[in-house]
């Protein structure tokens, strides 16, 4: 093995270890406070809410650490490359929020003609005050809408892609980043199996199911955060995800106006694809700084031939 093949193996060593350390960290925080109450009560989210946010404030000094034990100079400062800037940051705020509406054109359409209210009512309630007290003052809307979206992003993706780009290069570490955002999800199973809330089979292929699609959406976020070079696009669109909820494909094919219903399904995918691209190109935003990150001789770049940067 060449001198360069040894750093860079060594780099990836570093880089996997230091995933691997923040995940369990970010998990295990969930579970410092011993208590007999379910996830969704009030008390156990408020419990949580303390350990979680001090990790993930704490998340910054785990980048900080890689880059002193594996020499990476970032040329940059550690803020802007974890995706805290301001050049590009309103483009960086909408677009992405806009593409990932486009993706769920269907689910709206088929929310928007199952809802009782007309549009001039749902104005109404989005601009009153009083609602917004309500959800702010609900757990389960700040865990969901708020802490969740802010929290996972800055750990899973701000964090966790700097440290994977000089190792796996820009294509491989979007499916990699996502893989430990999926197995962080699995500590679900133990509370469903604690609670017995279902079969023990049923909680395993949720589990498995909630690891497959957790995945596919860290690989798109992880996609957005290098094309934009922010954070606010991926958290805003996890909070949108979080709030939809995964497509309720199977009441699509049988709603009374079924044929509409899935041509808008079809019609979000295809738009979708087209808009990609073009509404995340990289110069709406700026520099990019995680694009500037030195490289090793790793031969997962091989496989990272797509211009994300470009």
């Amino acid at each position: 093995m060449s001198a360069a093949e040894a750093g860079g193996a060594g780099l990836c060593w570093a880089a996997l270890l230091s995933c691997l350390s923040l995940a369990c960290s970010y998990v295990g925080s969930l579970y410092v406070w011993k208590s007999h109450l379910p996830r969704d009560h009030p008390a156990v989210i408020k419990r949580r809410f303390t350990s979680v946010l001090i990790v993930s404030l704490l998340s910054p000094l785990f980048v900080w650490i890689w880059k002193e034990v594996t020499g990476i100079k970032p040329g940059t400062p550690l803020l802007a490359l974890m995706g805290f800037r301001f050049e590009g940051i309103l483009p960086a705020t909408l677009l992405p929020l806009l593409l990932t509406m486009v993706l769920f054109l269907g689910p709206l359409i088929q929310l928007s003609m199952d809802c009782p209210w007309d549009l001039v009512d749902g104005l109404q309630v989005a601009f009153d005050p009083r609602f917004w007290v309500l959800c702010l003052t609900d757990m389960r809307w700040l865990r969901n809408q708020v802490i969740a979206p802010f929290t996972e992003e800055l750990v899973f993706r701000a964090c966790m892609l700097p440290m994977l780009v000089p190792c796996t290069g820009l294509g491989p570490a979007i499916f990699t980043c996502p893989l430990f955002f999926g197995v962080a999800h699995f500590h679900h199973v133990i509370e469903q199996l604690r609670f017995r809330q279902g079969s023990t089979a049923s909680i395993f292929l949720s589990a498995v199911f909630q690891f497959s699609y957790t995945a596919v959406f860290g690989a798109y976020t992880a996609f957005i955060f290098i094309r934009t070079g922010h954070l606010i696009g991926p958290v805003l669109c996890h909070s949108f995800c979080n709030y939809v909820g995964f497509p309720a494909v199977g009441a699509a094919l049988e709603h009374p106006q079924r044929l509409l219903v899935v041509f808008f399904y079809l019609l979000g995918v295809a738009l979708f694809l087209l808009l990609l691209l073009p509404m995340t190109d990289p110069a709406f935003f700026g520099h990019l700084p995680i694009c500037s990150l030195p490289r090793s001789a790793s031969p997962l770049h091989s496989l990272s031939s797509f211009p994300l940067c470009s």
